[in-house]
């Protein structure tokens, strides 16, 4: 009876023995198969993900009793996720980059961060993977972010893995405000609550978190030692970026990374014109003296970066005469997936929206990721700077080709991950788990972000985490007597802390160090600290949820317009 499309299918959390829990135990199956296949058996990252889907097939069809059809289609849906937007904007990401490779422009970069950083790596790492990737996270998230800054990191003259591991911790405090803030956006409209709110309450429980985040950053960077030496900049990035998140919320919530970023740039620049580090000689990166770049190559050289977040930036907040956002949105085509569409169904007998897939070209960041390399390999091509880095635009142009051969496994593996992921998903294997947890009462509290660290690590997104999560953390609220809009808060920031194990991440940062197969050593090294985090943000969402947070909470009635 699996083998056709039934009339409708409705996943349940409790389809294995009318039992909650042991549905939970059965739907989360195929995360632990991945994550222990991966760390501690070291398979390979796709064949990790492979086995993991298949798996995920089995319970959905065997356990779940969804139609064998219906779960192939989801998994067909996931690939087909994964290649737009996903996987387009990694290529655009990790060319644009390669172009100031292959150009050589990249020893200006640094010699440009070493001046700024003092010749400090390690500054200029923390500066890099905190402030700039916040800085591209809230203009474009959905990978580039991480794509773009662990391959600056390693030109930087980071070890691979450590600038993988840096990158994708530094960056988490500011997913939930990613890409204009669409997960707070997401979680609060499919939560029943003003977004306004969930983001004010946000963004007054995560300044705590971005406070500290760049003294991780430091251990992670040279341990106690880089913690002894840098501290004073660390507090400084950090308790400037979390007065940024802090403030911001309040009347802009869509620009709370950007601005808290840009913040925390501000002040580590002007901290560091008075202030000069210590630095051990292994982290000294001085330049030499005899070829030091000009202002021309100086603009050159940041001209990749500094450009694509202008660019972004434009597409994204321009509303003078026209909003260019909304314009483009516009040009967005929603498909119903043939054969999935009207057959997945809700409790209530409704088609659930997951099942439309939006084709996005001009709203999509990796389309003007696209046109910034474009741009950058003809402006390369046309000023070698004194012959000193020849260049062509045709060899810019073969560059992108050659990133595509180079990428082809990554590929494969991200369209696995997401296979995976929307067969949990549409089979009610990762609403069991939510479920499950939800049974809990008012200790809910303390487990709700956990629920967006799931979702997160599951599907590599913090907004799909909102959109599975959000109703379910709404509803467990009401019935426990708590505030919803608190609890999709830290859906949202857990949502972030998971992406730093989320499977896609991991291959996005081993693509972007150019150390394919390095997945299970990032996540050895990166998992600590997000659990780390997330029992934090746990802890500030129970007592949030008691009112002992009640100074540092937004008052709900100034937005009930």
């Amino acid at each position: 009876m699996f083998l056709s499309v039934s009339t409708s299918f409705t996943p349940s959390t409790t389809a294995i023995g009318s039992n909650v829990f042991m549905t939970a135990l059965a739907g989360i199956l195929p995360l632990l198969l991945f994550f222990v296949l991966l760390g501690a058996f070291k398979v390979k990252t796709h064949w990790c993900a492979l086995i993991s889907l298949i798996a995920a097939i089995l319970i959905a069809v065997i356990g779940f009793k969804m139609p064998v059809t219906l779960s192939l289609l989801a998994a067909g849906q996931g690939i087909v996720f994964a290649l737009i937007p996903i996987i387009y904007i990694i290529i655009a990401a990790v060319w644009l980059y390669n172009l100031t490779e292959v150009s050589g422009r990249s020893k200006d970069l640094r010699a440009v961060f070493n001046t700024i950083g003092k010749g400090d790596i390690r500054v200029q790492a923390l500066i890099v993977a905190f402030s700039f990737c916040g800085l591209l996270e809230g203009l474009a998230g959905f990978g580039a972010p991480v794509a773009i800054v662990a391959a600056m990191l390693v030109s930087l003259g980071l070890p691979p893995v450590k600038a993988a591991v840096v990158t994708i911790v530094g960056n988490a405090i500011n997913v939930g405000f990613g890409a204009m803030a669409i997960p707070a956006t997401t979680a609060g409209r499919l939560g029943g609550q003003n977004p306004l709110l969930v983001a004010a309450d946000m963004g007054h429980l995560s300044w705590i978190i971005a406070c500290f985040v760049p003294l991780i950053l430091l251990w992670i960077l040279d341990g106690g030692r880089g913690i002894a030496q840098l501290w004073p900049l660390a507090l400084i990035s950090g308790i400037a970026t979390a007065a940024g998140h802090f403030v911001t919320t309040g009347f802009s919530y869509e620009l709370t990374a950007v601005l808290a970023s840009l913040i925390g740039l501000a002040a580590s620049y002007v901290f560091l014109l008075v202030w000069t580090p210590k630095t051990p000689d292994e982290y000294r990166s001085d330049d030499a003296q005899e070829d030091r770049p000009d202002g021309s190559r100086i603009t050159l050289a940041l001209l990749p970066y500094v450009l694509v977040v202008v660019v972004i930036a434009l597409t994204k907040l321009w509303k003078i005469g026209v909003d260019i956002d909304s314009v483009f949105k516009a040009t967005d085509i929603k498909i119903p997936v043939p054969g999935l569409h009207g057959v997945l169904v809700n409790a209530n007998g409704q088609a659930v929206s997951s099942t439309i897939y939006t084709f996005q070209f001009l709203s999509n960041p990796g389309t003007w990721i696209f046109v910034t390399a474009i741009a950058v390999a003809f402006i390369y091509g046309r000023t070698s700077s004194g012959g000193r880095f020849p260049m062509t635009f045709g060899k810019g142009i073969a560059t992108l080709f050659k990133t595509i051969s180079t990428l082809k496994i990554s590929i494969l593996t991200i369209c696995l991950v997401m296979g995976l992921a929307y067969v949990m998903n549409m089979s009610g294997q990762t609403s069991a788990i939510g479920a499950a947890l939800a049974t809990t009462g008012i200790f809910f509290a303390f487990l709700s972000p956990i629920l967006g660290w799931l979702g997160t690590a599951v599907a590599g997104s913090a907004t799909s985490a909102g959109a599975l999560f959000a109703n379910l953390q709404s509803t467990a609220a009401q019935i426990a007597g708590l505030d919803p809009a608190t609890l999709l808060a830290g859906n949202t920031i857990g949502g972030g802390i998971g992406k730093i194990v989320s499977p896609q991440n991991l291959t996005i940062a081993a693509t972007a160090i150019n150390e394919p197969g390095s997945e299970a050593e990032i996540l050895k090294k990166a998992a600590p600290y997000s659990i780390a985090l997330l029992l934090v943000l746990c802890a500030l969402i129970f007592l949030a949820s008691q009112g002992y947070l009640g100074s540092y909470m937004p008052d709900p009635t100034s937005f009930a317009n």
